[in-house]
């Protein structure tokens, strides 16, 4: 099969991750590929991606290609494959707006974004960029806060005719007028706010679900994250934080079996430690009563890199929105936002997530009218058409 072309928007930790993922599962099978989700989605295997645009704002990034790029400061994260070969993608200058907070560029380089001394992007050039390149999708790793940058990259991908991940907790996919324009252009689009693999959200989800099914009264909770990457570093700006707050509380408030009161649930991030790096600590502490009104008490820790446990969700979503462009089916995949995001245009349980993602990748997702749609023979009509 042909590969799946994405453009990139910031080429941080996330990026680096997911670059490196494509290389790294290059040389596996699929009974040697360890920590996937799935090893083949609709024909198109992990390193089936092909990364054909990027943009950043960093002058250490710019200019260089993507291959070179990723490994550059502030990066931090894990390298668990270092030899990437030249993509012959060359990080363009984008568009700055509102994704650099302020108070970043009080700390040292090392640790922050140095602003690229090139004329940023118009809207006009990202899209001819996206549209030479042969981009099909277009991924969102901007920094959390980053509202209309976000919204700038959205109608660039509308206007090149691309697809949509919106991986960053603005809400593009969950407001029904950008979903609509989506849907009217029949570009699929994949959002809210990326959940990890195995990360805070998801654990925190799958816990209170538990508590609800065994009968536990869920009475207050919390969840308190740390990290030294320059996501927390940016999000020691309160005023950057109300969406990722709002997309983390929902992710748990979502799946309670009844919501709690505000003052009885605290999610979101709690502070920078810059010698973490791309560590994330996470702890998570929930009370409660179960039979006989007796009190119950849970706290957890969890440690893990954070954007390889991102790049580990984004690898699936990239693979589903192809999918969905190779059958010309436009607008929000329900499934998919539902399982790989914290906020969805729609919640659902985690195990109802999994299920609809599945269905869509065989095919046969029942859509809202109960008509049943069956994708695959269309798809092996498209494989034997491309030889």
């Amino acid at each position: 099969m042909s590969t799946v072309k994405i453009g990139v928007v910031g080429i941080g930790n996330c990026a680096s991750s997911l670059i490196q993922g494509i290389n790294y599962y290059r040389g596996k099978d699929k009974e040697n590929a360890i920590g996937l989700m799935h090893w083949d989605i609709g024909g198109y295997k992990p390193y089936d991606i092909e990364v054909v645009a990027a943009f950043d704002i960093d002058r250490r990034k710019v200019g260089k290609d993507v291959a070179e790029a990723i490994f550059a400061p502030p990066n931090c994260t894990k390298v668990f494959y270092k030899d990437i070969p030249k993509t012959g993608a060359i990080v363009q200058m984008g568009r700055i707006l509102d994704g650099l907070a302020e108070h970043m560029q009080n700390y040292a380089d090392k640790y922050t974004f140095v602003p690229a001394n090139e004329q940023e992007a118009e809207l006009e050039d990202v899209v001819r960029i996206l549209k030479d390149s042969g981009a099909e999708i277009l991924l969102n790793y901007l920094p959390v806060g980053s509202e209309e940058a976000t919204r700038f990259y959205a109608e660039c991908a509308l206007e090149a005719g691309v697809g949509f991940i919106n991986n960053m907790p603005v809400f593009i996919a969950s407001n029904p007028s950008w979903a609509n324009r989506f849907k009217e252009r029949n570009l699929p689009i994949i959002g809210d706010d990326i959940k990890s693999q195995l990360g805070a959200t998801i654990v925190h989800r799958m816990l209170t679900d538990l508590f609800k099914k065994r009968g536990v009264k869920l009475e207050r909770t919390y969840q308190l994250n740390t990290g030294g990457n320059t996501d927390f570093l940016n999000m020691l700006n309160r005023s950057r934080l109300l969406s990722k707050k709002k997309s983390k509380t929902e992710a748990v408030q979502s799946v309670a079996e009844k919501r709690l009161d505000e003052e009885n649930i605290h999610i979101g991030p709690s502070d920078y430690v810059a010698w973490q790096k791309d560590n994330k600590i996470c702890f998570i502490r929930m009370e409660g009563k179960l039979f006989g009104d007796v009190p119950i008490d849970l706290e957890l820790r969890l440690s893990v890199e954070d954007s390889p446990n991102s790049a580990g969700v984004g690898i699936d979503a990239i693979r589903c929105c192809k999918l969905a462009l190779d059958r010309e089916e436009g607008g929000i995949l329900y499934g998919p936002s539902a399982y790989f995001m914290k906020h969805p245009p729609r919640q659902y349980t985690d195990d109802e997530a999994y299920r609809m993602t599945e269905a869509f990748i065989q095919g046969t997702w029942v859509k809202k009218t109960d008509e049943k749609v069956d994708h695959r023979h269309r798809q092996r009509k498209q494989v034997v058409g491309k030889g």
